[in-house]
C-alpha cells in the first residue's frame, strides 16, 4: 500500500495519465492527483518523474517495502526540505516551518550561508540557514530505508545543439509545442487572471491562452513603470487589466512578511514587489499565469550577449544572476570570514557538466540550476502561497525546455536582440514591438525609496542594532549606507541584501513563535 505524506503541486498532463493508469478523469483535483502519484509509483517505481509534466513535489510512503520516496520536480518550482535529528528520525515537508513544528528539531543559524549570501542575494545549493535543514535539489528524490537517506538524481539539463535547422524551424517547434501545452494549464472550469509585465514572456502565454484578465503592478515613479505597457498589451489582445499602484510606504511595511513567509532570506527587490500583486490579486482570482522560465532556457537576460568574451573564464567568476558583493568586501565587513566559503565552489559541478560547450549554454546552465531554483522559484512560490494564490508557469515545462537545449545559440541571442527564435515565436500572435519589446525586468524604484529618510528608518536602525552586531561590523556596513545614501546609488544591492538578512533573522531568531503573523 502506497500512502501520501506529502504533496504541493500542479500535474499539467493528468489526462494522459489517468487514461495510461487507469484513473477516472471526473474526480475531483485532490483526489485525481492523489491517484496519478499512487498508481505513478506503483507503475513506474522511482522512475515516475519521467512521465509527469508540471510543478510538483512529494513524499510517499511505501508500506510494503518500508520505504519513504520523496521526489521535487525537474526545475525546482515547488520547495522540499528535510532535516535528520540527533535519534536518527528524518523530518522532511514542503515548508522549513513544518519542520520546525515537528518534535526533534533543533533550531540553530547556519551563519555560514550569510557569507554565500551577500553575494548571491539568495540561498543556493542545498544548504539552508538552519543547521541540518537541506533542500532537495531540483530534478533529485530521496529514499529513506533503514533510518538511512539515499540522493538519487533522476533528471539533469543537457544540451544538445542542432545546427541543421533554420530560425523559422525552432520557431514553429516552440510555438507548436506551446499550443499543446496551454490546454494542459487549467481545465475548462477554472477561473485563473494571469500576470503581466508587457514584456514578451507574459504577453506570449496571455495570447496563448483564453485568460480574460491581467493583473500589473505600477508606482508613480514613471522611469520604473510598465504598468503603462502592460495595459497597452491587454487592450491590444482584447483582455482587461487590474493595476496594483505600490508605494514606497506599503513596500517598505510588508517587508517582515516578506521574509517570514520566504522562510528563508531573499534580497531580490522584485520580490517585494510581487508578494504586494499576488495579495492584490488574491482578492479576485485564486489561479494565476506567470511567465517565468523563458529568459534562461531561451537567453534572455542582456548578459548573456557578453558570453563569448567571456569565454572559459565563466567558470572562475560566472555563478549565476547576481554576484553584488566581492570576497574583500565580504571579509572587511563579517566578524566571521571563512576563505573556504566561496559561492564559485557551488557551481563547479555544472561547468564539468557542461565542459566543451560553448559560453551562453554554459552561463543559461548554471541560471537554470541555481538562480531559478533559488530565487525565482522560491518566490514565486512562497509569496503566491502566502496570499492563498496558485501559480502556474507554462513557460517552465520539460517539453519547452528540451527545445531551448537544441536551439544554437546564434538563435537564442545576437548583437542586437536577446531570446531571438522566443520572441520569433511569441511574433505568430503578437505584434512586432511587443514581441521584440526591449527587456526591462521588473524593476522596482528601491534605489530611490531607501536613499529617502521618509522610509529607510528600520534600514538605519537595524543597520545600528545589536543584532547587527553578532555578524557585522557596524562601523563597515554603515560606511556602506552613507555612500549609498550619500549618492553612490550602486550600492543599494548591498544594502537591501544586509538589511533582508537582517529583517528575516529577527523574523526567526528574535520573535518566531510569538503569533505575530
Amino acid at each position: 500500500m502506497v500512502t501520501i505524506q506529502e504533496y504541493r503541486g500542479h500535474i499539467r498532463n493528468w489526462r494522459a495519465l489517468c487514461a495510461e493508469l487507469g484513473i477516472s478523469d471526473s474526480l475531483p483535483r485532490e483526489e485525481r492527483e492523489s491517484e496519478i502519484l499512487r498508481k505513478g509509483y506503483e507503475t513506474w517505481g522511482q522512475d515516475m518523474a519521467e512521465h509527469m509534466h508540471g510543478m510538483f513535489a512529494f513524499a510517499l510512503w511505501d508500506e510494503e517495502e518500508e520505504t519513504l520516496f520523496c521526489l521535487r520536480d525537474q526545475f525546482g518550482t515547488k520547495p522540499f526540505y528535510y532535516y535528520i535529528t540527533a535519534d536518527g528520525r528524518l523530518l522532511y515537508g514542503t515548508t522549513i516551518r513544518r519542520i520546525m513544528e515537528q518534535p526533534g528539531f533543533v533550531k540553530e543559524l547556519n551563519e555560514e550561508m550569510l557569507q554565500i549570501y551577500l553575494s548571491l542575494t539568495y540561498v543556493a545549493g542545498e544548504e539552508t540557514f538552519f543547521k541540518g535543514v537541506k533542500k532537495l535539489l531540483p530534478g533529485r528524490c530521496l529514499i529513506w530505508k533503514d533510518g538511512k537517506a539515499q540522493i538519487r538524481r533522476y533528471w539533469k539539463p543537457e544540451f544538445h545543439p542542432d545546427d541543421s535547422r533554420s530560425l523559422e524551424d525552432w520557431a514553429d517547434e516552440i510555438h507548436t509545442t506551446l499550443e499543446q501545452i496551454m490546454p494542459e494549464v487549467k481545465e475548462p472550469g477554472e477561473g485563473a487572471e494571469s500576470f503581466l509585465s508587457g514584456g514578451v514572456d507574459s504577453s506570449y502565454v496571455l495570447a496563448m491562452s483564453d485568460i480574460q484578465m491581467t493583473d500589473s503592478c505600477g508606482y508613480d515613479e514613471e522611469r520604473f513603470d510598465e504598468s503603462g505597457l502592460a495595459a497597452e498589451t491587454a487592450r491590444l489582445l482584447g483582455r482587461g487589466n487590474n493595476r496594483c499602484r505600490i508605494t514606497p510606504e506599503e513596500y517598505f511595511e510588508i517587508v517582515p512578511y516578506v521574509m517570514y513567509n520566504m522562510e528563508q532570506p531573499l534580497g531580490d527587490a522584485s520580490a517585494i514587489a510581487f508578494a504586494i500583486a499576488c495579495k492584490a490579486a488574491a482578492e479576485h482570482t485564486k489561479i494565476c499565469y506567470s511567465g517565468e522560465g523563458s529568459d534562461e532556457f531561451f537567453g534572455g537576460y542582456n548578459m548573456y550577449r557578453n558570453a563569448e568574451r567571456y569565454g572559459d573564464n565563466l567558470k572562475t567568476f560566472y555563478v549565476g544572476n547576481t554576484n553584488i558583493m566581492k570576497e574583500d568586501e565580504k571579509k572587511r565587513i563579517l566578524k566571521n570570514y571563512s576563505e573556504d566559503l566561496l559561492p564559485i565552489h557551488l557551481v563547479k559541478e555544472i561547468y564539468e557538466e557542461t565542459e566543451g560547450l560553448d559560453p551562453l549554454t554554459k552561463m543559461s546552465d548554471v541560471d537554470i540550476q541555481i538562480w531559478l531554483e533559488g530565487d525565482i522559484y522560491l518566490n514565486v512560490d512562497k509569496m503566491s502561497t502566502a496570499a492563498g494564490l496558485e501559480i502556474r508557469m507554462p513557460l517552465t515545462d520539460r517539453r519547452i525546455f528540451d527545445i531551448a537545449s537544441r536551439i544554437p545559440s546564434k538563435y537564442k541571442v545576437n548583437e542586437e536582440q536577446n531570446k531571438v527564435a522566443f520572441r520569433t515565436a511569441a511574433a505568430k500572435v503578437l505584434p512586432e514591438e511587443i514581441a521584440f519589446r526591449k527587456k526591462l525586468g521588473f524593476i522596482v524604484p528601491i534605489r530611490i525609496w531607501m536613499a529617502d529618510d521618509r522610509y529607510n528608518q528600520d534600514v538605519r536602525e537595524k543597520f545600528q542594532s545589536d543584532m547587527a552586531a553578532k555578524f557585522f561590523h557596524i562601523d563597515e556596513i554603515n560606511a556602506i549606507f552613507d555612500d549609498y545614501v550619500g549618492g553612490n546609488s550602486d550600492n543599494w544591492r548591498k544594502v537591501w541584501t544586509i538589511y533582508t538578512f537582517l529583517v528575516w533573522y529577527e523574523e526567526y531568531f528574535v520573535k518566531f513563535g510569538t503569533g505575530h503573523f
